[in-house]
Formats: C-alpha cells, sequence, structure tokens
C-alpha cells in the first residue's frame, strides 16, 4: 500500500529514503491506537463475523499495511487456519492457545522482542510488566512524550492546568494500552483477553485520546 507497512513506520531501515520520510513525519499516539484498533477489528471480524471464521497464526507489523488515509489492513494470509463451524467460545480458546506458526518477534512496539537486550529470561512481555504501572512513560517510545506538551504558554495558569490535565489523561491511556498488550501476551492461555475486548477497548482508548 501507498504508506506501505506498520514495521516500517515503527522501525524503518537505517540509511534509506523511506527512513528519512518517515522520521519526519512518526506515528503520533493517536495514529497507533487508530491502527490498533483496525486491526483488532480486523481480527474480530476473522474470528466472530465472517461466514467462516478464520485466525491469521502470523500478525506482525510487517503484515499490517497502511493505506494514504492511515488506515491499517491485514494482510499476509499465507498461515491462517479455517475453522468452520467453531463456536465463538471454540474461536477465543483456540486463538488463546494456537502458538504462533511463522515469524519470530510479533507485535514489536519501540524495542523489537529480538533485541539483543531480550536475553537471559527477559522479553519485552516482562520487560512491560516490570515497569506496569508507575514507570510505563519511562518504556514507551520517546516519540509519544512529545504529544504531552502543550505548546500553549506556561504564564497563563489555566493553560498550564489544561496542559497538565491533558498529559494526565494521555498517561491514563498509555497504561492503558500497555494493559491491553499484557493481557495479549499472557503466558497463561486462558489469561488473554479476546480480540473482540481488545477491540472494544481500544476503541474507548481513542475516544478519549481525541477529547483532550
Amino acid at each position: 500500500m501507498v504508506n506501505g507497512s506498520l514495521d516500517e513506520w515503527l522501525h524503518p531501515r537505517v540509511g534509506t529514503s523511506a527512513e528519512r520520510e518517515i522520521i519526519l513525519r512518526q506515528l503520533g499516539l493517536l495514529q497507533r491506537v487508530n491502527i490498533a484498533t483496525d486491526v483488532a477489528c480486523a481480527l474480530d471480524y476473522l474470528h466472530h463475523q465472517s461466514e467462516t471464521p478464520i485466525v491469521h497464526c502470523d500478525l506482525k507489523p510487517s503484515d499490517v499495511l497502511i493505506d494514504g488515509e492511515m488506515t491499517g489492513h491485514v494482510g499476509d494470509f499465507g498461515l491462517v487456519r479455517f475453522m468452520p463451524g467453531a463456536t465463538t467460545e471454540l474461536i477465543s480458546e483456540l486463538t488463546s492457545s494456537i502458538g504462533v506458526k511463522g515469524s519470530l518477534g510479533y507485535i514489536a512496539p519501540g524495542k523489537r522482542p529480538t533485541d539483543d537486550m531480550f536475553s537471559d529470561g527477559l522479553n519485552l512481555q516482562f520487560f512491560a510488566k516490570a515497569a506496569f504501572p508507575e514507570r510505563v512513560l519511562q518504556i514507551i517510545d520517546p516519540v509519544l512524550l512529545r504529544e504531552t506538551h502543550d505548546e500553549d504558554d506556561d504564564r497563563d495558569i489555566r493553560k498550564t492546568r489544561r496542559s497538565h490535565d491533558r498529559f494526565l489523561k494521555i498517561q491514563e491511556c498509555v497504561v492503558s494500552i500497555v494493559e491491553i498488550g499484557l493481557a495479549c501476551s499472557s503466558d497463561v492461555p486462558s489469561g488473554r483477553v479476546s480480540v473482540r475486548d481488545v477491540a472494544a477497548a481500544l476503541q474507548a482508548i481513542r475516544k478519549m485520546l481525541t477529547g483532550c
């Protein structure tokens, strides 16, 4: 698609023209939430609303394609599993227990799950869990922190208060997003949240962000 893949936006290849372009147009928090919501809604459709339930089995940022409106689309269905006749409950159970068939290191915000720092038992999920919730802002992409600053003049007390309120709301949203990520990546399959609940939670976060 015209705007490539989510992977190219999160991790542009060093030295390429695409990297220079993406650095100038980095994804903000709301854009990332929008794309995550697009993906969650697509998976909800595949799991629960299509005529034959479909499980992707290998979803990663390079499979999320971005169109000209910055809408996320799920692609690469080479390893899907068709589940004819499966109930909603069975689909939820299966999608929580089926292992990823293809690529290592899927859904990679900030640090890739294959980053050199993740060794000796440390992984992205544990890294996020250790910082949750008090230190979440210390582990997120620094680009997102720029959105917590208001351009208003700090000498105006009303504007300062509005900027502070906006910071708190964005912080609340970021904590909620990390919480969703932790729930989706639980080591215990039964502890993982369904994609339908994920889509609903992300839509609520998006609504909160648009009111900032």
